[in-house]
């Protein structure tokens, strides 16, 4: 009888070992892009046997919402809120932001902190409690290039601000994706959409954390050292001033590290699935 039981029980070990192993990774993408950016990162992490989630924030990739319907930048977020809200109490994700998708990472480290086991800033605006979303914008203007051939649209009229910028194929080929490859660029031009520009003061009001809940969720930066939009001396300034708990460094990487380092982008995210549980 015991010797019936034990290949049943084995097989049960083996189980249990594997649901430990597997984690949860929730992508959330960049200005302009959308879940599709994920694909190769997203098949390399199923791969290797964890359970990915790839988000559309509002008015980006497949979501409904045009870009005129997005308010503020709560309205943006909030596929990233809902989904946090639907998980089952006991299950918690490694929440990856991708550049502005910092911002989301933030804001939902701030609400669901029980939910996130880590949060991991790629080349990502990261507020925190002593590092304002204006500080950060202030020091991304100081540093930014131009963005050349985007469009910028005025529902307002001229003498208004901005509420949408799409980005140009000249700017994308030199600024983001300069060490991708060219049919991920191709791809990209093909499914990329306005991005919703917002007032910088709601916004800071919207993305406020705080050192009891988004202080209490371990933090992983990946700096890209090619970057030309989020320049590593940002990325580095950033760091500086609300440290990590862990940087990791993709050495050669434009802006859009999961097309021109997929591999690697996957092996850092591994290497935190094994360390934040």
């Amino acid at each position: 009888m015991t010797g019936k039981q034990t290949p049943e029980i084995g097989r049960q070990s083996q189980e249990r070992e594997e649901m430990e192993r597997q984690k949860h990774f929730v992508l959330v993408h960049g200005a302009g892009h959308g879940a599709w950016c994920w694909y190769k990162v997203a098949t390399l992490l199923k791969s290797a046997g964890h359970k990915v989630t790839a988000l559309d924030m509002a008015a980006s990739g497949l979501h409904p919402k045009r870009v005129e319907e997005v308010r503020d930048i709560s309205d943006y977020f909030e596929p990233l809120m809902e989904f946090m809200k639907s998980l089952p109490p006991e299950e918690r994700v490694i929440l990856v932001g991708h550049s502005m998708g910092g911002l989301c990472n933030s804001v939902a480290m701030e609400r669901f902190p029980e939910k996130i086991s880590c949060a991991v800033f790629a080349t990502a605006i990261m507020p925190g409690p002593d590092l304002s979303f204006t500080a950060t914008r202030e020091e991304y203007a100081r540093q930014m290039n131009s963005y050349i051939d985007s469009q910028y649209t005025f529902v307002n009229g001229p003498d208004n601000p901005p509420t949408s910028l799409l980005f140009g194929p000249d700017y994308m080929s030199m600024q983001l994706y300069q060490l991708s490859p060219t049919e991920d660029l191709t791809l990209a031009m093909l499914l990329l959409r306005p991005h919703p520009l917002f007032n910088p003061e709601a916004t800071q009001e919207k993305v406020w954390v705080t050192k009891e809940r988004f202080g209490s969720v371990p933090r992983v930066y990946i700096i890209c050292d090619q970057d030309n939009i989020m320049k590593e001396a940002l990325q580095r300034w950033i760091i500086e001033n609300n440290p990590p708990d862990e940087v990791k460094v993709v050495s050669g990487s434009d802006h859009m590290l999961m097309f021109s380092k997929p591999q690697e982008m996957c092996s850092c995210l591994q290497e935190v699935a094994k360390s934040y549980f």
